[in-house]
């Protein structure tokens, strides 16, 4: 059986942190999923198995940091499933790692190679911790701990652009560099600090989520018309980059999933 929850966290962290999800599974069969790239990092937790990424060959590390990602993955479960996964706002992870978050671009990091003594720490109580609630009261603390000791004048401008990546479907980087009122060159360099990505990394992830939120309340809409509603400069555009970061034309995807937007659905 399956059980799959969202947890809204405190009104303090709510510009800091998206949500949380919970996934528990204790299905026999193996069960597999392909990820794709949300736009936002992430903190897991397994206090059951570990899953499986199969397209790389490895087991996801028991507690670590998911970094931007740029392509798709495919996990498989590999027993009893039991995990936390604590969601960031797209720019704002960098502050409760204190280290440019581009480090971790396309990375899955063990807590235990952080060198971070109070995240270890999380971790431990954790894995003691009596149930999931009591994880997540546990994890709060350490966030709301952590926010109180970081004051970046970066934060404010940055959700500024995000806020307009939001809602524009047409955008560009002089544009986003206008609104942070930065140099083109300070900008990308903040922006992939905080974010893990480039600025027009992020707007093609983004392009991409856009496309699985329309497609998820639009079953209907034709090829041609998704593409442009999503700013993509024709058909054959979206067909490609859709291909690029999922592994499948928007039909063959069509065909094997429901499309969800992990980013747009919650906004």
């Amino acid at each position: 059986m399956q059980t799959f929850r969202i947890i809204q966290p405190a009104p303090a962290l709510k510009p800091f942190i998206r949500y949380y999800w919970i996934l528990q599974d204790k299905s026999v069969g193996i069960v597999s999923q392909r990820t794709l790239p949300t736009g936002c990092m992430s903190l897991v937790f397994h206090r059951g198995e570990r899953l499986k990424v199969t397209n790389r060959d490895e087991l996801q590390p028991h507690s670590f940091i998911c970094g931007q990602e740029s392509r798709y993955s495919d996990v498989t479960s590999t027993g009893d499933i039991e995990m936390i996964v604590v969601v960031f706002q797209p720019h704002t992870a960098k502050i409760f790692f204190h280290l440019p978050v581009s480090l971790f671009r396309d990375m899955n990091i063990p807590i235990w190679d952080m060198e971070d003594i109070e995240l270890s720490d999380l971790v431990k109580k954790i894995e003691d911790a009596d149930n999931l609630e009591i994880s997540i009261d546990l994890i709060e603390h350490f966030l709301l701990s952590r926010l109180l000791l970081e004051n970046n004048y970066n934060i404010p401008r940055l959700a500024a652009v995000v806020r307009h990546i939001n809602n524009s479907v047409q955008t560009n980087i002089k544009g986003l560099a206008d609104i942070a009122c930065l140099s083109e060159k300070q900008f990308c360099r903040v922006f992939s600090e905080h974010i893990g990505i480039t600025p027009k990394d992020f707007l093609r992830i983004i392009r991409l989520q856009r496309t699985l939120s329309v497609l998820q309340h639009n079953p209907g809409i034709g090829f041609a018309q998704l593409s442009y509603e999503c700013g993509f400069t024709d058909q054959s555009h979206m067909i490609k980059e859709f291909k690029l970061f999922s592994g499948y034309t928007p039909k063959e995807y069509l065909n094997r999933y429901a499309p969800i937007s992990d980013y747009f659905s919650s906004i």
